[in-house]
C-alpha cells in the first residue's frame, strides 16, 4: 500500500491497542444507548402511559432514523475532522439520554431518540474507517474486530446491567447514568484515539471544476452493502421471534431462556474473535464459512427443535457463526472499497445494515403472521443462500478489478 493514499500512522508498526481499545468503549456506549428501551419495556410503558408495544417502537425509531440521515450527514460533514467528530457525537448521545430521562411524556421521548438515531448513525458511517485506517490493511480485519466488540460485550453485559440499574433505581436514572458515562467516553476519545487524516486531505486539493473521478470501488462496495442488507434482514426476521420460538418450538422454559441467550451472546463473541484472529487477512473467505456454517445451524435448529441436546447445540452455533458476520462483513468492506471511499462506503454500510434490522423485523412478523413460527428459520436459510452467492459474485469482482490494475 502506497504512502500517499494512507495516514501517517499507517507506517508505525506497534499495533494502536490503546486507541482501539477506547474506540470499541465508544462503540460499547453507542451500541448500550440503542437498544437499552428493549430491557426496560416493562418501566417505561407504566411510567409514561402508554404500551409495552410503543416503547418497543422507540428501537424501530432509533434504526430508521440512522437509515434516513447516515448518508447524507456522512457527505456533508465529509471534510470534518473525524476524531473531534467521534467526541462530538459522544457528547450528543449523552444529551439525547438525558433528554430521554427527564422525559414528561412518550412524545418528548420520542424525539430525544431521533436526536440519539442521528448521532449514532454519524457514529457508525464513521468507527469502521476509522479503526481502518489506523492499521495496515494486513491488520484492518483484527482492529475491526476489536472495535466491534465493544458492540457485542454492549448485548452481553452493557443492556442487561442497564436493564438492571432500571429495575432497581429507576429507569430514568438508568439513562442518567449512561449520559454520564457517555460524557466519560467522550473525554477517554478526546485523550487516547489516535487522530487519523482523510485520504482526501493527504493529497493536494484538486483545481476548481475539475471534477473528481469515479471511484472504481462504487459497484463492488454497493455489493458488499447489499449481503449485509441481505443477510440481515434474514437474521432478524428469525431473531426477533427467537424467543417464541425457544419457548414454543423447543419447549425451553421461560426462566431458563435468559441463560440459553447469554450463552448465545458469549458464543457470538467467540465469533468475533475467530473472525479477528483467524480471517482477518481473508474476509472472503472467512465470510463463505461464516454464511454456511449459519445456515447449516439455523437447518439443524429448525429440523431438530424438539431434540433438547441437538437444537441447544444448534443454537450455540448459530451465535458462533453469526457472531463473525459483521466483523467480516466490515472487513471486507474496508478491503474492498479504496481508503478515499471508506468513509463514504461506511455511512452506506450503516444504512444497509440498518435496513435489514428494521425490514427483517417488519418482514418476520409479516411470515409469522402469514405462515406460522416454523416458516421463519427457512426464510432465513433462503436469505443465507442469496448472500452467499453474492458473496463469490463480489470475490471474481474482486479478482478482475485486481488482474485489470
Amino acid at each position: 500500500m502506497s504512502a500517499t493514499s494512507t495516514s501517517p500512522l499507517k507506517t508505525v508498526q506497534k499495533f494502536p491497542w490503546v486507541g482501539l481499545i477506547a474506540l470499541a468503549g465508544a462503540v460499547f456506549l453507542s451500541v448500550t444507548s440503542e437498544m437499552i428501551p428493549t430491557g426496560l419495556l416493562p418501566d417505561m410503558s407504566a411510567s409514561l402511559g402508554v404500551s409495552e408495544a410503543q416503547i418497543g417502537l422507540l428501537v424501530t425509531v432509533f434504526a430508521f432514523t440512522v437509515v434516513i440521515t447516515s448518508t447524507p450527514l456522512t457527505a456533508l460533514t465529509r471534510r470534518w475532522p473525524r476524531h473531534g467528530m467521534i467526541v462530538g457525537i459522544l457528547v450528543v448521545l449523552a444529551i439525547s439520554n438525558l433528554l430521554t430521562a427527564i422525559a414528561p411524556d412518550y412524545t418528548f421521548v420520542v424525539v430525544s431518540r431521533i436526536i440519539g438515531g442521528i448521532a449514532h448513525g454519524m457514529f457508525w458511517s464513521i468507527v469502521g474507517a476509522y479503526a481502518g485506517h489506523l492499521v495496515p490493511k494486513e491488520q484492518i480485519g483484527r482492529a475491526v474486530s476489536i472495535t466491534l466488540g465493544g458492540g457485542t460485550l454492549a448485548f452481553v453485559f452493557g443492556v442487561p446491567l442497564g436493564t438492571f440499574a432500571g429495575h432497581l433505581f429507576g429507569w430514568r436514572l438508568s439513562f442518567v447514568f449512561l449520559a454520564v458515562l457517555m460524557l466519560v467516553g467522550a473525554a477517554v476519545v478526546w485523550k487516547f484515539l489516535p487522530k487519523v487524516e482523510r485520504d482526501d486531505e493527504a493529497h493536494p486539493k484538486r483545481e476548481r471544476g475539475v471534477a473528481r473521478p469515479k471511484d472504481p470501488t462504487i459497484v463492488a462496495v454497493i455489493m458488499v452493502c447489499l449481503v449485509a442488507a441481505v443477510t440481515m434482514i434474514g437474521h432478524y426476521s428469525f431473531y426477533t421471534f427467537v424467543v417464541p420460538f425457544l419457548t414454543d418450538a423447543m419447549g425451553v422454559p421461560a426462566a431458563s431462556v435468559g441463560g440459553l441467550l447469554f450463552f448465545y451472546g458469549i458464543a457470538g463473541a467467540a465469533g468475533l474473535v475467530i473472525a479477528g484472529s483467524v480471517f482477518g487477512p481473508r474476509p472472503q473467505l472467512g465470510l463463505v464459512l461464516a454464511l454456511v456454517v449459519t445456515g447449516l445451524a439455523v437447518a439443524a435448529l429448525a429440523v431438530f427443535a424438539a431434540v433438547p441436546i441437538l437444537a441447544i447445540s444448534a443454537f450455540v452455533l448459530w451465535g458462533l457463526a453469526f457472531g463473525a458476520l459483521p466483523p467480516l462483513l466490515q472487513t471486507r468492506l474496508l478491503h474492498t472499497s479504496s481508503p478515499a471511499f471508506r468513509d463514504t462506503a461506511s455511512a452506506l454500510y450503516t444504512t444497509s445494515f440498518n435496513i435489514g434490522i428494521g425490514g427483517g423485523a417488519l418482514l418476520g412478523s409479516v411470515i409469522f403472521d402469514l405462515g406460522g413460527l416454523l416458516v421463519l428459520p427457512y426464510f432465513y436459510i433462503g436469505l443465507l443462500v442469496v448472500s452467499l452467492a453474492l458473496v463469490f459474485v463480489i470475490g471474481r469482482m474482486t479478482r478482475a478489478r485486481a488482474l485489470a490494475a
